[in-house]
């Protein structure tokens, strides 16, 4: 958790929803809806939205719009990477606002009851051949691979299948290589979990892969919104720390 901008105004902060963006409109819905569950659990609290790319509003535009109120960006990513390192702190730093970086959304075990409640929504039951490809957008960070593989291994315990992880891009293995490791394993019945916070191009060129079914993506599951509120409440409980 970094912190950077001026001294503090009293009261809470308020709430930055960090999406990375797209060019599907599906994935600003989504994103929307998410922030309106987040203000339905926690009334009066000021959630806002800011994106990476792609998408308005963008994060540094967001955050001018705060002026010198303090803000908790919540990034909705699922690991550790080059947009959570990088980028959403140099925008914070650019910054008025007193702003606090929140961890990414995963691995959190939240995350995995959202996948559960996504894979029985599309119609998977437990199977004896059973196998299940987390599809995940990629990364070249080792800890995001680290992160995505947790959730993996998360999963995999919640179900009582394997689950492999597999990549859009950047990363391997990728989605049809993970299905041919698991018919190497005697894996039949495989189906793919959507590792994306919302509907959006690496998601639907992932879901064609699927050999059996393919589940949504997290979207504004009730369980995404408490995920986003724990992150802000542990930011908000932590101790200030300098800015790298």
């Amino acid at each position: 958790m970094t912190v950077s901008g001026p001294t503090p105004h009293p009261g809470p902060p308020a709430l930055v929803l960090v999406a990375h963006g797209s060019r599907d409109p599906r994935a600003l819905t989504t994103v929307r809806a998410l922030a309106d569950r987040v203000r339905a659990l926690r009334p009066g609290l000021s959630v806002r939205l800011g994106h990476i790319e792609l998408n308005e509003p963008l994060l540094p535009d967001a955050l001018a719009a705060l002026g010198g109120a303090p803000a908790v960006l919540v990034p909705l990513l699922l690991g550790r990477g080059h947009h959570v390192k990088r980028d959403i702190p140099r925008a914070a730093a650019a910054a008025r606002a007193v702003t606090r970086l929140a961890a990414p959304l995963g691995p959190h075990p939240l995350l995995v009851d959202v996948l559960h409640d996504r894979l029985l929504e599309a119609g998977w039951r437990p199977r004896p051949a059973g196998g299940v490809v987390l599809a995940a957008a990629g990364s070249r960070d080792p800890d995001a691979a680290a992160d995505t593989g947790r959730t993996a291994g998360l999963l995999a315990a919640r179900l009582g299948v394997p689950v492999l992880a597999a990549y859009a891009s950047a990363a391997a293995p990728t989605v049809p290589d993970a299905i041919g490791a698991l018919r190497a394993r005697g894996r039949h019945r495989i189906a793919l979990a959507s590792y994306f916070t919302a509907p959006g191009r690496f998601a639907t060129e992932c879901a064609a892969h699927a050999p059996w079914l393919a589940a949504a993506p997290l979207g504004a599951h009730r369980a995404m919104a408490d995920l986003v509120l724990h992150r802000y409440d542990r930011s908000c409980a932590a101790p200030l720390t300098a800015a790298a």
